[in-house]
């Protein structure tokens, strides 16, 4: 089985690691499951003096009135051999030899907190001893009960409840609040000072032995250092053995000499940990378990640390491309919503714009009238005005430019639109902003280079048809009968009549009307083809090529991360960290 010192050690070292860490004070942390000893007393009832003489050390102010005015969280660690010294968690790394300096490190932090005005603060000040040996507010009485009992309250602390011999152990404020947080006496040990201050011909053996007031454990003696002793700097190792000489030669106590002493009181403490510590390991480690796959699933979240060598950094850029090229397709294809929007362009709106377009104007009688006479110049046509035919139709379909240019550049915002909300969507990249403006450029540049091929194929359709009619068309209609003609007027005479140029303008819209519904379905075909099909086959190759052949330093100026996403990763690891140390120390030794 584990030692004793080797327990306690361990818990020491994780109460000391989750404070360094901010990882105590929270329901359900590590630092709440683990035990603690609370002192606690009324006024000068001695409680610094206990603490002094249980650490062996004398580090602790005094003076009149309320000194200690800010909970101190003592926590001492058994070095193997050297010098005794202090550190306090305020001023990592700096050692304190002379503990007359941690006594005035203690005031100064105080007062930096509370002030000189000798009011209370529930903020903590953290002490770590390491050795081989191991005016005042109103509300001042309700503030300190209140936070002592924020400590005492929970189920593992140990309450130290000190109270002094000269005085009714029936008004004791330590066994009152004691009685209150722990009516059963299962975690209250009492402590018994100034023994050697009562009266002439009194004793307090009716407390010592437990017929004043029981407890579940027993009543400990303390006898601490005089004011004339602290005056003339008499050390610990003197104090406690003139303590054991005192209960040793007492008439009194000497039958309790073995069980009595501050050296008693922290063995007596030491053993109760033990016990304690063994009963929580369970539950200490089914929290830790606990908190370890939650850190571990948070950290996947957020994303591990990048690798340092440029292998591992283009891998990981790589990798953020390829996750953010899956949600762009799945964006296109249907898995996610966006890609019904460029549907919506060629079943809404390039119908609509094509209807718009002013042929019924440009068709008009007189308009026809107007190109007719004039592709004609100084001569008439004789049979039938192809010139103006051409004319018509050229100039009516190069209005489907405008319908065609416009659904290209619908089409190229919702694909910019896209790569934004993909980007958005990739939960890796978030930890990337750099990456995140790289991969936004280099989508955005190739989406330009897709439309411009866009627009180049949908009005070369345009063109195309433009280029070369269909002659069947025509043939079919040369052999209707005009209506409304007259059968016995000549060809010169009816050249310029309002019934050929009505027929004349109807032949071209037919033909344009033909020419319409090739557009509506061919356009969308080109930008498809162009933009759509290509975003999705080639949207990052370019970006693929020039990132392959950047150094190493330009690689980790992509993989900058966001200074806040950083500090909560690195916290979230030390945490981790903690964690899992916590939970190999408690293996190696809790059971050995």
């Amino acid at each position: 089985m584990a030692t004793m010192e080797s327990l306690i050690g361990l818990v020491n070292r994780i109460q000391r690691a989750c404070t360094v860490l901010g990882d105590h004070g929270g329901e359900g942390s590590l630092w709440e499951a683990l035990p603690s000893v609370a002192v606690v007393g009324g006024q000068s009832s001695g409680k610094s003096s206990v603490l002094e003489s249980v650490v062996g050390r004398d580090f602790l102010p005094r003076g009149s009135g309320i000194v200690t005015r800010r909970p101190l969280v003592l926590q001492l660690h058994k070095t193997d051999a050297g010098t005794e010294y202090a550190e306090f968690l305020h001023a990592p790394r700096k050692k304190l030899t002379d503990f007359a300096a941690v006594r005035k490190e203690i005031q100064d932090e105080t007062d930096r907190i509370t002030g000189k005005s000798k009011q209370i603060s529930n903020v903590p000040i953290h002490l770590s001893i390491y050795s081989p040996h191991e005016d005042q507010p109103e509300s001042i009485v309700q503030d300190i009960e209140n936070m002592v009992r924020s400590y005492v309250e929970k189920p593992n602390c140990i309450i130290l409840a000190i109270s002094p011999a000269n005085q009714d152990i029936a008004t004791s404020d330590a066994i009152k609040l004691g009685r209150e947080v722990d009516p059963a006496g299962e975690r209250t040990f009492g402590v018994l000072t100034k023994l050697d201050l009562m009266d002439k011909g009194t004793n307090a053996l009716d407390v010592l032995e437990g017929r004043s007031y029981r407890l579940q454990h027993p009543w400990v003696g303390i006898v601490n250092r005089s004011q004339a002793d602290i005056n003339k700097n008499v050390d610990m190792i003197a104090a406690r053995r003139k303590e054991q000489e005192y209960f040793a030669t007492s008439p009194d106590y000497g039958h309790l000499a073995h069980k009595m002493g501050s050296e008693y009181l922290a063995k007596l403490l030491s053993q109760h940990l033990e016990s304690v510590i063994r009963a929580r390991i369970p539950s200490i480690i089914a929290l830790i378990n606990k908190t370890i796959s939650e850190l571990d699933a948070e950290l996947d979240w957020l994303g591990r640390p990048i690798g340092v060598d440029s292998g591992a950094q283009l891998y990981t850029i790589l990798e953020m491309c390829r996750a953010f090229d899956r949600i762009f397709k799945e964006h296109l294809d249907g898995g996610r919503p966006g890609g019904d929007r460029i549907y919506g362009v060629f079943d809404n709106q390039l119908p609509a714009a094509l209807k718009k377009l002013p042929f019924d104007r440009h068709l008009s009688l007189h308009n026809v009238r107007k190109v007719i006479s004039e592709a004609d110049g100084y001569q008439p046509h004789l049979i039938a005005p192809e010139q103006g035919y051409r004319r018509l139709i050229d100039s009516s379909l190069s209005y489907f430019k405008g319908p065609a240019e416009a659904s290209v550049d619908a089409v190229h915002f919702v694909l910019k639109d896209l790569v934004r909300k993909s980007i958005g969507e990739t939960e890796e990249l978030k930890r990337f902003p750099t990456l995140q403006a790289d991969i936004s450029a280099a989508a955005n540049e190739a989406l330009e280079r897709f439309r411009d091929d866009s627009r180049k194929t949908v009005l070369r359709l345009v063109d195309m048809e433009a280029s070369y009619l269909t002659v069947e068309f025509f043939r079919k209609l040369s052999h209707e009968p005009e209506k409304g003609s007259n059968p016995t007027s000549t060809p010169a005479t009816d050249r310029y009549g309002d019934n050929h140029l009505r027929k004349i303008g109807s032949n071209v819209s037919a033909y344009v009307g033909m020419v319409y519904d090739t557009l509506k379905n061919t356009i969308p075909k080109a930008i498809v083809h162009s933009q759509v099909r290509e975003a999705k086959r080639s949207l990052l190759n370019h970006f693929y090529a020039q990132v392959g052949s950047r150094e190493k330093k330009q690689l980790g100026a992509m993989l900058d991360e966001d200074p806040t996403l950083m500090e909560k990763r690195d916290a979230i690891a030390k945490r981790l960290q903690l964690y899992t140390s916590a939970r190999d120390e408690i293996d190696s030794v809790a059971w050995k």
